[in-house]
């Protein structure tokens, strides 16, 4: 599993929006329609809100293949 610490400046960022920042997709469609698709886990947590909060210690896992470490 590739993993990748995303540096945030805020004190939370959104779910779509984190995958956008790091380069998981390339759009804003792309992050809505996996997110929807279930094929992102939150903290070990299947999550489908693309507002998801994100705070510093939180991971996002996309398709057990890449993981995003909100720092």
């Amino acid at each position: 599993m590739e993993s990748h610490n995303v540096k945030i400046q805020t004190e939370f960022i959104k779910l779509q929006d984190l995958l956008k920042f790091a380069g998981a997709v390339e759009t804003g469609g792309d992050a809505k329609r996996i997110i929807q698709e279930g094929r992102v886990r939150v903290n070990g947590e299947a999550c489908t809100m693309r507002g998801k909060k994100m705070r510093p210690g939180d991971r996002a896992c996309i398709d057990a293949e890449t993981e995003l470490v909100v720092t």
